[in-house]
């Protein structure tokens, strides 16, 4: 009677163990962000034309802002992703990763596709004038501004360096810091896909 009694016990231990592991809520790694509006669309020129978030409706949008010039900052993130998405196998094609640049007089539309595809063939980059540039990072709040660089370099641009996630219907969902990991970008994107 005892040894049924014990046995019951555990039974009912593992099972309540067993539940909170699987029906636990999701830990986001990025910040949470809850837009009462969809995020402002906006158009810019990629090597293949315009392109705007909102042709990637159905899809989640990833937005980073960079520039191919970048010594370690954009390599990195734009790496990070890049894995994150092989990760995730045939829920990558789901997702969308524009690089808006901000470099306008480096970062033609041409030189932006053959840059993105170091990192994955579905990257896409775009440019415009600084007066465009100027407006779409103010309204994503994305900081950026030319500074002395090196005699090699010229210059640099130092830049807010956050990834931005757009859901599938164009609401900013997320916000990830730099330096997320590729693991915890898969982690969360394949959560959202599943809701």
């Amino acid at each position: 009677m005892r040894l049924k009694v014990f046995l019951s016990v555990i039974v009912v231990v593992l099972g309540l163990a067993a539940g909170f592991y699987f029906f636990r809520p999701h830990t986001f790694h990025g910040t949470v962000i809850q837009s009462p509006e969809r995020s402002f669309d906006f158009t810019l020129t990629g090597a293949q034309g315009d392109v705007s978030p909102s042709d990637f409706r159905g899809k989640i949008v990833l937005l980073y802002f960079g520039y191919t010039f970048c010594p370690d900052i954009c390599p990195g993130t734009l790496g990070n992703v890049a894995q994150a998405l092989r990760d995730m196998g045939a829920k990558a094609d789901e997702v969308q990763l524009i690089m808006v640049s901000l470099d306008p007089e480096r970062d033609t539309p041409e030189k932006l596709a053959e840059y993105m595809k170091h990192f994955h063939p579905s990257f896409i980059g775009v440019t415009g004038s600084k007066e465009q540039l100027d407006e779409v990072a103010s309204l994503y709040g994305i900081f950026y501004q030319k500074t002395e660089g090196s005699s090699a370099t010229g210059y640099l641009i130092d830049h807010t360096a956050t990834l931005l996630v757009l859901d599938r219907e164009g609401f900013l969902k997320m916000v990830f810091p730099f330096g997320v990991t590729a693991k915890e970008i898969a982690d969360d994107l394949k959560y959202m896909l599943r809701q």
